[in-house]
């Protein structure tokens, strides 16, 4: 199904939500596929676990003193990780339990366990096991994994707190369907939705 008649799908479903929230769809846009990573996992979780809980700004800043310190160790940034002490990783802004995750995930990518073609063979509800057992790694980081590197498209993040709020907004203003239940109408494209709301939020005042 191309973007355009997923889109008009899209409007035609939050309408049986609210017309505002049809409305606000409509305006973000037909949405596309997530753009394909082309960076290892390894690299990705790591950036998704740095970016916890921060600002987006303070998140970049912390990324940007990582990438300089393995760039000037000529290391890529889990082989710096795994070799840094984690009072160093600490210095670039990093919590503890930060540092002790990108260790962990450095761990787990030289053992072959981040080795992405092995996990996309595996099903969705196994691929987010496999992620989930790896220390640092919880279900919102197994769940933007899911979602924007390997494209899954019913992922559905309801412990996000933009996609909670935000959806939670426009279900309050019907009795039809609760919020459980007003998610499903929109599987199995469920990962389309939580990317709808997060633009709708992002251009909410």
């Amino acid at each position: 199904m191309d973007k355009a008649t997923t889109h008009a799908e899209f409007v035609r479903t939050a309408r049986r939500i609210s017309r505002r929230f049809a409305s606000a769809v409509d305006r973000v846009g037909p949405l596309g596929q997530p753009a394909r990573r082309t960076e290892p996992l390894a690299t990705y979780l790591a950036r998704v676990v740095v970016g916890q809980q921060l600002s987006t700004t303070a998140a970049r800043t912390i990324w940007g003193r990582l990438e300089r310190q393995a760039t000037d160790a000529a290391l890529t940034l889990p082989a710096f990780a795994a070799q840094t002490d984690v009072d160093l990783l600490r210095a670039c802004g990093l919590s503890g339990n930060k540092a002790r995750a990108l260790q962990a995930l450095a761990a787990a990518d030289a053992a072959g366990e981040l080795a992405a073609g092995r996990l996309k063979v595996l099903s969705s509800a196994a691929r987010l096991d496999a992620l989930l057992a790896l220390h640092g790694v919880g279900t919102w980081t197994a769940q933007m994994a899911a979602l924007f590197y390997f494209r899954e498209p019913d992922i559905w993040p309801v412990g996000d707190v933009s996609v909670r709020k935000t959806f939670g907004r426009f279900v309050a203003e019907q009795t039809r369907f609760d919020f459980d239940a007003a998610a499903a109408l929109f599987a199995p494209r469920r990962s389309w939705l939580a990317r709808y709301l997060w633009q709708i939020a992002d251009a909410t005042p």
